[in-house]
């Protein structure tokens, strides 16, 4: 699996949106929020993601997007790792919102990444 996160492992469909949000599971880890819906057949694909950052906790867009570019990048650094073995049911889509009200560093934000995603890896 690429270090990449091309356009086609974004998620962007509206339908598919709104089903994720509907039919789909969700657990916490401050500051993430992790949304999957675990029904894909094919394990080698990864998922379709979606960052997402609250406008309700972040009013400047700039900090918005300062995040969702932090998140994205140390998910695509560490993907390959977390999703690499075959034995493991990958989600079809996967929301990451970041609940936080501060903005943390990168460090930060991905080690918190590898955990929750590593949490996702386990159910």
């Amino acid at each position: 699996m690429k270090a990449t996160l091309p356009s086609e492992e974004r998620l962007k469909s509206i339908k598919f949106i709104e089903e994720l949000f509907k039919r789909g599971s969700s657990y916490f880890l401050h500051p993430f929020k992790i949304v999957y819906l675990a029904d894909k057949k094919d394990n080698r694909v990864p998922p379709k993601i979606l960052v997402s950052v609250p406008k309700k906790s972040f009013k400047r867009a700039v900090d918005r997007n300062l995040l969702k570019r932090r998140i994205k990048e140390a998910y695509r650094k560490n993907k390959s790792g977390i999703f690499s073995s075959p034995d493991i049911v990958m989600p079809s889509h996967l929301a990451i919102i970041y609940i936080g009200k501060d903005k943390l560093d990168f460090d930060t934000i991905e080690k918190k990444l590898i955990l929750i995603l590593n949490r996702l890896k386990s159910t």
